[in-house]
């Protein structure tokens, strides 16, 4: 008996079956212009910009900075991961995942808890001697805070005009 013909082979499904793309990551440079990108971009800087600020001073000593501290700094890595789904084109190459209902959902808590915290911190301000580091650093952080609450508010906005389209198309 020849040995060729009794050798069975095992079938190993390819790639498209197990519906995994090996294309790269591309550069979404329309993305960075539209108001979704630029709302996006500006919640990163003026998050990065409350917490840097408030991270350079004794915030330890008052726990409603590390509340503060705490929203910004979860709020902007969850921003900065969204931003480079939607920069890298990832969002459309992972159709399983609901990325409207997602962004929809991380912009109003974002709106929220930065709402809270932009009160907190403008409050907290009064705790520091005026004219000194800690509380120039918490009044210009509690501008920052404002700003990115209102980005996020633009933000929601937009994402749940997008899940409202994607909602009545279905």
């Amino acid at each position: 008996m020849d040995r060729a013909a009794v050798v069975t082979s095992r079938r190993t499904p390819t790639l498209p079956e197990c519906n995994i793309s090996t294309s790269t990551l591309a550069f979404d440079q329309h993305f960075t212009t539209t108001a979704k990108g630029l709302l996006l971009m500006a919640e990163i800087v003026f998050g990065m910009l409350v917490w840097i600020l408030v991270g350079g001073t004794d915030y330890f000593r008052l726990s409603a900075l590390c509340w503060v501290m705490f929203v910004a700094v979860l709020f902007w890595v969850l921003t900065v991961c969204l931003y480079v789904i939607y920069l890298t084109g990832l969002h459309h190459r992972v159709p399983q995942v609901p990325w409207t209902t997602l962004s929809l959902c991380l912009n109003c808590s974002a709106t929220a808890l930065y709402l809270v915290t932009a009160v907190v911190d403008a409050l907290s301000v009064n705790q520091a001697i005026r004219g000194r580091h800690n509380y120039n650093c918490w009044a210009t952080s509690a501008f920052f805070a404002c700003l990115t609450t209102v980005c996020y508010t633009g933000s929601t906005y937009l994402s749940y005009y997008s899940w409202k389209s994607t909602e009545e198309g279905q």
